[in-house]
């Protein structure tokens, strides 16, 4: 089974999502997808976890909690939100493998780096064997793969990252696994007729900021 994996640098559950993928079965071939979160967020007209003061501190705490729960290296950045866009650029470019994903992520997250900074940068592009970063960012293609992945993913119904996408079906969240794992073993999960009922179920009060017009 193929299956398609959304992920952005800026999200630290993205990187521990990876992190885990040791779990999943051999077979499941993984296409590695780099989208623009803040794509998301604009299209939806969400803020970003980060951006709500109250929930950045829990989410930062939880964060170092999982991390350690899970054994998995963790080192926040000096700085988020950050952008993530460049870092984004030079893994297309490189070839949006596993390996070249994970050494974007573990720059960050792993090793605590900061990915605006144009050392930062360069050293990223060094271990992506891209010779002429500034090549790369400029070039109109890249920027243009890169918006075409964020709009298919939010034309797939993408609404956050990490997400697996299973043929039309989402798993969003480093704590999705399970749930994914169980719906390989047994694809019919959501047709239950409680499944089916929640999938259909009308709003009941809407607030009058998001109702449309």
């Amino acid at each position: 089974m193929r299956a398609k994996w959304y992920f952005d640098f800026i999200s630290p559950y993205s990187y521990l999502h990876l992190k885990q993928f040791g779990c999943l079965p051999a077979d499941l071939e993984i296409e590695y997808v780099p989208i623009l979160f803040a794509g998301l967020l604009k299209h939806y007209g969400h803020k970003g976890p980060a951006e709500i003061p109250p929930k950045r501190t829990y989410m930062y705490r939880q964060l170092v909690w999982l991390a350690g729960r899970l054994g998995i290296p963790f080192k926040m950045p000096p700085a988020h939100p950050f952008n993530p866009i460049h870092a984004l650029r030079l893994v297309l470019a490189a070839d949006p493998s596993r390996e070249h994903v994970e050494t974007a992520f573990d720059m960050v997250w792993k090793e605590g780096r900061d990915l605006e900074e144009p050392a930062t940068l360069e050293e990223l592009a060094r271990r992506l064997h891209i010779e002429d970063a500034r090549a790369v960012l400029a070039d109109e293609r890249v920027k243009a793969r890169l918006r075409a992945n964020t709009d298919a993913a939010l034309a797939a119904g993408v609404f956050g990252v990490p997400t697996f996408r299973l043929e039309d079906t989402l798993f969003w969240g480093q704590d999705s696994l399970e749930m994914m794992l169980e719906y390989l073993k047994h694809p019919g999960l959501f047709d239950s007729a409680e499944m089916r009922r929640v999938s259909g179920l009308p709003l009941g009060t809407v607030r009058k900021e998001t109702a449309k017009p």
